[in-house]
Protein backbone atom coordinates (compact mmCIF):
# COMPACT_ATOMS: atom_id res chain seq x y z
CA UNK A 1 0.00 0.00 0.00
CA UNK A 2 1.09 2.96 -1.11
CA UNK A 3 0.09 6.04 1.19
CA UNK A 4 0.62 8.64 -1.66
CA UNK A 5 -2.45 7.32 -3.20
CA UNK A 6 -4.45 8.02 -0.13
CA UNK A 7 -3.65 11.91 -0.44
CA UNK A 8 -5.69 15.16 -1.46
CA UNK A 9 -2.64 17.61 -1.16
CA UNK A 10 -4.76 20.81 -0.14
CA UNK A 11 -4.22 24.61 -0.23
CA UNK A 12 -7.66 26.57 0.60
CA UNK A 13 -6.84 29.88 1.93
CA UNK A 14 -7.86 32.33 0.22
CA UNK A 15 -5.75 35.39 -0.20
CA UNK A 16 -6.79 37.74 2.30
CA UNK A 17 -6.32 35.01 4.72
CA UNK A 18 -2.90 34.20 3.77
CA UNK A 19 -1.96 37.81 3.56
CA UNK A 20 -0.69 37.64 -0.44
CA UNK A 21 -2.35 38.92 -3.92
CA UNK A 22 -4.64 36.77 -6.07
CA UNK A 23 -1.35 35.85 -8.80
CA UNK A 24 0.78 34.97 -5.81
CA UNK A 25 -2.17 32.31 -4.45
CA UNK A 26 -2.18 31.43 -8.21
CA UNK A 27 1.87 30.95 -7.94
CA UNK A 28 1.45 28.40 -4.16
CA UNK A 29 -1.57 26.66 -5.78
CA UNK A 30 1.00 25.46 -9.45
CA UNK A 31 3.79 24.80 -6.97
CA UNK A 32 1.32 22.42 -4.94
CA UNK A 33 0.02 21.07 -8.62
CA UNK A 34 3.85 20.35 -9.28
CA UNK A 35 4.74 18.92 -5.79
CA UNK A 36 1.90 16.49 -6.28
CA UNK A 37 3.16 15.49 -10.24
CA UNK A 38 6.58 14.85 -9.21
CA UNK A 39 6.05 12.78 -6.16
CA UNK A 40 3.08 11.20 -7.25
CA UNK A 41 0.41 12.44 -5.07
CA UNK A 42 -3.04 11.05 -5.51
CA UNK A 43 -5.07 14.56 -5.89
CA UNK A 44 -4.86 18.40 -5.51
CA UNK A 45 -7.50 20.14 -3.37
CA UNK A 46 -8.24 23.78 -4.34
CA UNK A 47 -10.54 26.71 -4.20
CA UNK A 48 -12.84 27.14 -7.02
CA UNK A 49 -11.42 30.48 -8.39
CA UNK A 50 -7.72 28.72 -9.58
CA UNK A 51 -9.48 25.50 -11.09
CA UNK A 52 -9.39 26.47 -14.47
CA UNK A 53 -5.88 27.62 -14.55
CA UNK A 54 -5.05 24.39 -12.89
CA UNK A 55 -6.69 22.03 -15.22
CA UNK A 56 -4.48 23.84 -17.82
CA UNK A 57 -1.61 23.09 -16.38
CA UNK A 58 -2.49 19.69 -15.71
CA UNK A 59 -3.54 19.19 -19.28
CA UNK A 60 -0.24 20.78 -20.36
CA UNK A 61 1.74 18.28 -18.79
CA UNK A 62 -0.20 15.59 -19.53
CA UNK A 63 -0.58 14.60 -15.43
CA UNK A 64 -3.27 11.93 -13.87
CA UNK A 65 -3.11 14.08 -10.52
CA UNK A 66 -6.62 14.32 -9.88
CA UNK A 67 -8.05 17.85 -9.13
CA UNK A 68 -10.47 18.52 -7.23
CA UNK A 69 -12.27 21.87 -5.60
CA UNK A 70 -14.59 22.75 -2.55
CA UNK A 71 -18.26 24.01 -2.58
CA UNK A 72 -20.21 26.31 -0.64
CA UNK A 73 -16.83 26.68 1.41
CA UNK A 74 -16.15 26.82 4.48
CA UNK A 75 -19.39 27.49 5.60
CA UNK A 76 -21.95 25.09 4.22
CA UNK A 77 -24.72 28.19 5.13
CA UNK A 78 -25.17 29.11 1.35
CA UNK A 79 -28.42 28.55 -0.63
CA UNK A 80 -29.04 25.28 -2.82
CA UNK A 81 -29.41 27.23 -6.06
CA UNK A 82 -25.64 28.89 -5.02
CA UNK A 83 -23.96 25.66 -4.37
CA UNK A 84 -24.97 24.47 -7.36
CA UNK A 85 -24.13 27.22 -9.55
CA UNK A 86 -20.86 26.93 -8.20
CA UNK A 87 -20.61 23.00 -8.75
CA UNK A 88 -21.73 23.70 -12.30
CA UNK A 89 -18.76 26.45 -13.05
CA UNK A 90 -16.48 23.75 -11.04
CA UNK A 91 -17.33 21.12 -13.58
CA UNK A 92 -17.10 23.07 -16.75
CA UNK A 93 -13.97 24.80 -15.35
CA UNK A 94 -12.82 20.84 -15.34
CA UNK A 95 -12.67 19.76 -11.97
CA UNK A 96 -12.27 16.23 -11.36
CA UNK A 97 -14.33 16.25 -7.75
CA UNK A 98 -16.39 18.36 -5.57
CA UNK A 99 -16.27 18.71 -2.52
CA UNK A 100 -19.42 19.79 -0.79
CA UNK A 101 -19.73 21.60 2.90
CA UNK A 102 -22.76 20.04 3.61
CA UNK A 103 -25.62 22.50 5.70
CA UNK A 104 -24.61 21.86 8.99
CA UNK A 105 -26.27 24.44 10.82
CA UNK A 106 -29.42 23.54 9.28
CA UNK A 107 -29.47 20.12 10.45
CA UNK A 108 -28.60 20.96 13.93
CA UNK A 109 -31.52 23.41 13.93
CA UNK A 110 -33.53 20.01 13.15
CA UNK A 111 -34.11 21.15 8.91
CA UNK A 112 -33.05 17.52 7.84
CA UNK A 113 -35.69 17.84 4.24
CA UNK A 114 -33.59 21.17 3.41
CA UNK A 115 -30.25 19.24 4.12
CA UNK A 116 -31.36 16.26 2.30
CA UNK A 117 -32.80 17.84 -0.98
CA UNK A 118 -28.96 19.65 -0.79
CA UNK A 119 -27.45 16.57 0.01
CA UNK A 120 -29.66 14.73 -2.99
CA UNK A 121 -29.76 17.71 -5.58
CA UNK A 122 -25.80 18.42 -5.66
CA UNK A 123 -24.67 14.90 -5.82
CA UNK A 124 -27.14 13.76 -8.60
CA UNK A 125 -25.71 16.78 -10.92
CA UNK A 126 -21.93 15.85 -9.98
CA UNK A 127 -22.23 12.35 -10.60
CA UNK A 128 -24.33 13.01 -13.74
CA UNK A 129 -21.13 14.94 -15.05
CA UNK A 130 -18.85 11.79 -14.06
CA UNK A 131 -17.43 13.88 -11.09
CA UNK A 132 -16.51 12.69 -7.75
CA UNK A 133 -18.45 13.84 -4.49
CA UNK A 134 -17.27 14.28 -0.82
CA UNK A 135 -19.71 15.64 1.91
CA UNK A 136 -17.94 17.89 4.12
CA UNK A 137 -20.10 17.55 7.68
CA UNK A 138 -17.66 19.77 9.96
CA UNK A 139 -17.58 17.17 12.78
CA UNK A 140 -16.07 19.73 15.20
CA UNK A 141 -19.07 21.65 14.94
CA UNK A 142 -21.44 18.61 15.87
CA UNK A 143 -22.35 15.90 18.45
CA UNK A 144 -21.36 12.68 17.78
CA UNK A 145 -24.99 11.67 17.47
CA UNK A 146 -25.12 14.16 15.16
CA UNK A 147 -22.14 12.94 13.47
CA UNK A 148 -23.42 9.67 13.38
CA UNK A 149 -27.00 11.09 11.87
CA UNK A 150 -25.79 12.94 9.09
CA UNK A 151 -23.62 10.68 7.53
CA UNK A 152 -26.48 7.93 8.08
CA UNK A 153 -28.41 10.91 6.09
CA UNK A 154 -26.18 10.73 3.48
CA UNK A 155 -25.67 7.13 3.20
CA UNK A 156 -29.75 6.87 3.08
CA UNK A 157 -29.68 9.30 -0.01
CA UNK A 158 -27.29 8.09 -2.00
CA UNK A 159 -28.32 4.10 -1.50
CA UNK A 160 -31.97 4.36 -1.42
CA UNK A 161 -32.56 7.26 -4.00
CA UNK A 162 -29.48 7.95 -6.19
CA UNK A 163 -28.74 3.91 -6.40
CA UNK A 164 -25.95 1.93 -4.25
CA UNK A 165 -23.85 1.23 -7.40
CA UNK A 166 -22.49 5.25 -6.67
CA UNK A 167 -21.55 4.61 -2.97
CA UNK A 168 -18.06 4.19 -4.21
CA UNK A 169 -18.06 7.87 -5.43
CA UNK A 170 -19.74 9.87 -3.26
CA UNK A 171 -17.14 10.44 0.13
CA UNK A 172 -18.31 11.66 3.98
CA UNK A 173 -15.75 14.24 5.09
CA UNK A 174 -14.95 15.14 8.24
CA UNK A 175 -13.40 18.95 7.96
CA UNK A 176 -13.18 21.52 6.39
CA UNK A 177 -10.00 22.74 8.87
CA UNK A 178 -11.37 26.92 9.21
CA UNK A 179 -13.87 25.56 12.28
CA UNK A 180 -12.89 27.65 14.90
CA UNK A 181 -12.56 25.56 18.30
CA UNK A 182 -11.56 26.75 21.56
CA UNK A 183 -8.76 25.32 24.12
CA UNK A 184 -6.71 23.43 21.30
CA UNK A 185 -9.37 20.96 20.76
CA UNK A 186 -9.33 19.65 17.33
CA UNK A 187 -11.47 20.71 14.32
CA UNK A 188 -10.93 18.13 11.87
CA UNK A 189 -10.00 14.09 11.43
CA UNK A 190 -9.64 11.94 14.73
CA UNK A 191 -10.10 8.65 15.68
CA UNK A 192 -13.14 9.22 17.77
CA UNK A 193 -15.20 10.95 15.00
CA UNK A 194 -13.61 8.84 12.14
CA UNK A 195 -14.77 5.75 13.82
CA UNK A 196 -18.12 6.98 14.19
CA UNK A 197 -18.37 8.02 10.32
CA UNK A 198 -16.99 4.48 9.25
CA UNK A 199 -19.58 3.29 12.03
CA UNK A 200 -22.96 4.99 9.73
CA UNK A 201 -21.07 5.48 6.47
CA UNK A 202 -20.92 2.18 4.93
CA UNK A 203 -21.15 1.32 1.76
CA UNK A 204 -19.81 5.08 0.87
CA UNK A 205 -15.94 5.68 1.88
CA UNK A 206 -14.68 7.85 4.75
CA UNK A 207 -12.20 10.87 3.89
CA UNK A 208 -10.15 12.17 6.59
CA UNK A 209 -9.09 15.76 6.59
CA UNK A 210 -7.55 18.37 8.73
CA UNK A 211 -4.88 17.56 11.17
CA UNK A 212 -3.31 15.01 9.71
CA UNK A 213 0.46 15.71 8.98
CA UNK A 214 2.45 12.91 9.63
CA UNK A 215 3.16 9.68 7.70
CA UNK A 216 2.44 7.97 11.26
CA UNK A 217 -0.86 9.50 11.67
CA UNK A 218 -1.92 8.96 7.95
CA UNK A 219 -1.25 5.16 8.22
CA UNK A 220 -2.95 5.26 11.48
CA UNK A 221 -6.29 6.85 9.32
CA UNK A 222 -5.99 3.91 6.27
CA UNK A 223 -5.74 1.70 9.31
CA UNK A 224 -9.03 2.83 10.60
CA UNK A 225 -10.43 2.10 6.70
CA UNK A 226 -10.78 6.11 5.60
CA UNK A 227 -9.93 5.95 1.63
CA UNK A 228 -8.79 9.36 1.58
CA UNK A 229 -7.18 11.97 3.53
CA UNK A 230 -6.58 15.77 2.84
CA UNK A 231 -4.05 17.39 4.06
CA UNK A 232 -1.59 20.55 3.84
CA UNK A 233 1.43 18.28 4.91
CA UNK A 234 0.92 15.60 1.61
CA UNK A 235 5.06 16.32 1.03
CA UNK A 236 6.05 15.34 4.38
CA UNK A 237 3.58 12.35 4.81
CA UNK A 238 5.43 11.05 1.59
CA UNK A 239 8.91 11.90 2.87
CA UNK A 240 7.83 10.49 6.37
CA UNK A 241 8.20 13.30 7.98
CA UNK A 242 6.05 15.69 10.57
CA UNK A 243 4.64 18.78 9.57
CA UNK A 244 3.91 21.53 11.43
CA UNK A 245 1.23 22.94 8.88
CA UNK A 246 -2.14 24.28 10.09
CA UNK A 247 -4.31 21.56 8.05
Amino acid sequence: MSIKSYLDSTYLKTPEQAGISNSETLEVVRNLTLEAMKNGIYAVMIRPDYVRSIREMLNEHKSDVVLGTVIGFPEGVYDLSEKMREAQKAIADGADELDFVVNFEAFKKGNVEKVAEEIESCTTVALREGKVVKWIIETAALTDAEIAAITQLIQTIVVEKIGVEYAPRVFVKSSTGFYPTEEGVPNGANEHVIKIMIENAGPLPVKASGGVRSTEEALHMVELGVKRIGTSSALAIVNGKTSLGDY
